[in-house]
């Protein structure tokens, strides 16, 4: 079935009913799922029909916020995608079960959105990558920089040869501590088989904008990580503290980017960047939003001009496809390959060698 043909079966089948809303569920209601629970409760369109959360605080605390609805309640996630009531599924857990839940929602007939990364290693990508594709459902993934208006236009613009050809791409991300150890998400995130690590849990947005801008996918990469500031703690603890990466694209361009949880607040030049350099000039994507060119006799030009976000952008565009409209601007590709530019990072570091993204094995 063509695209085509599966949105304008999908805007009929709602077409039939206009005053139905959309019956969404919501794995997961820690800090990120408590957010996307209310993007959805925000939505004219949906209805919230079942949460489900292992913890009884965050269970209580997202029934009471959708109220409204009734929603059905549980511990038990596979209760939540059994239901007949259920068209759509948000899964917000912890990482390393991103996958498994969203490949059973989607064999079960459900429109998935995944949270990022969709996967901690490779085998999970590449199995929900064979269901995304095998569904005839809308697989969204948490990629939310695509539906930022203000980045879709700046990236627009380099794609259109603003700076021309693609040379370098140098980017980070920092933060000024390390997460609370004793936080809500302390009894997993510091486990890199749960969470991935830094790299992978949160750094998947960055790495996503830097492939965005270049238009490609890297075909490998080298890097180092370790941990020097919180060095045993927690105990336990599998995660790096700071990661220092050089990717290779295919036309041998190379994107450097660092990663750190010790970055002084008032430190200059602010802790997340990404700028791009190319043959007319560079783009500087999160700080100034400009172009700034080798012509010295050309002033630098505005990116765009920094609109008001709208709200919950990706939750909307995500029930636009369901009813059958709107173009998908973080489907499984982009989640698949955001995840795996992330993972082949982690590779490098931890095997302390070159691996390329083909070794990976998993077929976009």
């Amino acid at each position: 079935m063509s695209r085509r043909t599966f949105l304008l079966s999908s805007a009929a089948a709602f077409a039939q009913a206009p005053n139905d809303r959309i019956g969404t569920a919501v794995i997961g209601t820690g800090n990120r799922g408590s957010y996307l629970l209310t993007s959805v409760i925000d939505q004219p369109d949906t209805r919230v029909a079942a949460i489900c959360d292992l913890k009884p605080d965050r269970l209580d605390k997202a029934a009471s916020a959708s109220s409204k609805d009734n929603p059905f309640t549980t511990k038990e996630w596979r209760r939540v995608i059994e239901r007949k009531d259920v068209d759509a599924v948000y899964v917000a857990t912890p990482p390393h079960l991103h996958s498994e839940m969203a490949i059973a929602a989607l064999e079960a007939g459900k429109h998935v959105y995944c949270e990022k990364p969709i996967g901690v290693n490779a085998r999970q990508v590449r199995d929900l990558v064979r269901a995304a594709k095998k569904a005839n459902k809308i697989f969204v993934a948490g990629q939310q920089m695509r539906s930022m208006s203000s980045l879709i236009t700046a990236v627009g613009k380099i794609h259109g040869g603003i700076i021309g050809e693609v040379y370098q791409i140098k980017a980070q991300r920092h933060a000024t501590a390390d997460l609370p150890h004793d936080g809500s998400s302390g009894d997993w995130y510091f486990d890199a088989s749960k969470s991935g690590g830094y790299l992978i849990e949160q750094s998947v947005h960055n790495l996503d904008l830097c492939n965005w801008a270049a238009n490609m996918t890297p075909v490998r990469c080298a890097g180092f990580g370790s941990v020097m500031r919180y060095k045993g703690q927690p105990a336990g603890r599998t995660i790096f503290d700071n990661s220092n990466l050089i990717y290779e694209y295919s036309n041998g361009a190379k994107m450097t980017f660092t990663q750190n949880v010790f970055h002084p607040r008032r430190l200059p030049n602010n802790n997340q960047m990404v700028y791009v350099y190319g043959e007319k000039g560079a783009a500087d994507i999160m700080t100034t939003a400009s172009v700034y060119f080798h012509d010295t006799n050309t002033k630098e030009e505005p990116l765009h001009a920094k609109p008001e976000e709208p709200k919950h952008a990706h939750t909307r565009m995500f029930f636009d496809l369901i009813k059958g409209s709107g173009t998908n601007r973080a489907d499984w590709k982009v989640g698949a390959t955001a995840a795996l530019t992330a993972i082949l990072g982690h590779e490098a570091m931890t095997k302390q060698r070159i691996v390329t993204m083909a070794e990976l094995g998993v077929e976009l």
